[in-house]
């Protein structure tokens, strides 16, 4: 019988939980390429230290600091043909995470 691996909760959040996708924009992938960064969407409760952790954890690299922020939601239009509906696109939090020098991470095989 295969033995289960025990998992540490980061802040009581498994670190999938805080972990939720990576951003892979042009932008996103020129920080990894020049200056060793990776940029994810994090959850909106998530503090830098547990992302730290989060990335350390899953990834096996250090982390030499974590910048957030949060993306704020667009007005967005659409016609229809009783009139104009408007709507929001979401609210997410976004953090830069600094690889320290000599850390790297494949983003092509990045599945969380």
């Amino acid at each position: 019988m295969a033995e289960k691996k025990e998992v540490k909760l980061i802040g009581g959040k498994h670190p999938a939980d805080i972990l939720i996708r990576p951003i892979l924009t042009e932008k996103a992938v020129r920080l990894n390429e020049d200056y060793g960064k990776l940029v994810f969407e994090v959850h909106p409760k998530a503090t830098k230290p547990e992302i730290k952790k989060a990335v350390e954890m899953v990834f096996g690299v250090k982390v030499k600091k974590v910048n957030t922020m949060i993306v704020k939601p667009k007005r967005k239009r659409v016609l229809t043909k009783k009139g104009r509906l408007y709507g929001e696109t979401r609210q997410w939090k976004k953090a830069i995470v600094t690889l320290e020098k000599g850390q790297t991470i494949d983003l092509t095989s990045i599945e969380l």
